[in-house]
């Protein structure tokens, strides 16, 4: 007797095992089918300051560069600047900037060339940086097809570093779109895409300080 309640009380400790390895098939098929229906994932990804260089102005235009010992970067793969750029490029019907200052040109360029493109274009910004020495932001206040407003609060900074590009792509960090961000600080940016709740929650809020600043 004792051998058959040994024998039947052995698949007791092994069938839940055994159970849930079987379901593990069919768990990861429905999880499949759920993250289906919920859509893709978002796409990420991170870039890095320092530069070693600034990009070379040839090799932003996608032509060669005839200088024999060009010290500027012609890699985009090795400028985070370049990258950021290009992302910048890719906008086709909105860009929305809100960043603490800009004396960076090659971002200017890049804000001024998607206004040239009929990209609408708007730029939020802190009053006090935006007449600091080197700043862009006048410039792009003359552009054509560029609006841009400031906090006018003497005491507080608008100190969001943040871009929306065609209202689905976010880019954040702490990167300041300056030359000394590029080449000197450690900084980020985190590039996202195909995140609507998190983009959202940075339109809303681009949107609630255009109306503020108004």
């Amino acid at each position: 007797q004792s051998g058959a309640t040994s024998a039947r009380s052995a698949p007791s400790y092994a069938s839940p095992a055994s159970r849930r390895w079987r379901r593990a098939p069919d768990f990861c098929a429905a999880m499949g089918a759920c993250l289906s229906i919920a859509g893709p994932l978002p796409q990420q990804r991170a870039l890095f300051f320092p530069d070693r260089a600034m990009p070379c102005r040839q090799a932003l235009k996608g032509q060669p560069c005839r200088r024999k010992h060009c010290t500027y970067e012609h890699d985009a793969s090795r400028s985070s600047l370049m990258q950021l750029l290009a992302v910048i490029g890719d906008a086709t019907t909105t860009l929305d900037v809100c960043v603490f200052t800009i004396t960076c040109n090659e971002l200017a360029d890049a804000i001024i060339a998607a206004a040239k493109r009929k990209v609408r274009v708007r730029v939020i910004t802190d009053d006090i940086q935006a007449t600091s020495q080197g700043s862009d932001v006048s410039e792009l206040a003359r552009t054509p097809g560029v609006t841009l407003r400031t906090d006018h609060q003497k005491e507080a900074h608008m100190h969001h570093k943040f871009a929306l590009v065609d209202g689905t792509t976010l880019v954040n960090g702490s990167f300041n779109w300056t030359r000394a961000a590029v080449l000197t600080n450690y900084e980020n940016v985190a590039i996202t895409s195909g995140a609507p709740g998190l983009i959202g929650e940075y339109t809303r809020e681009f949107e609630r300080l255009w109306r503020a600043f108004a």
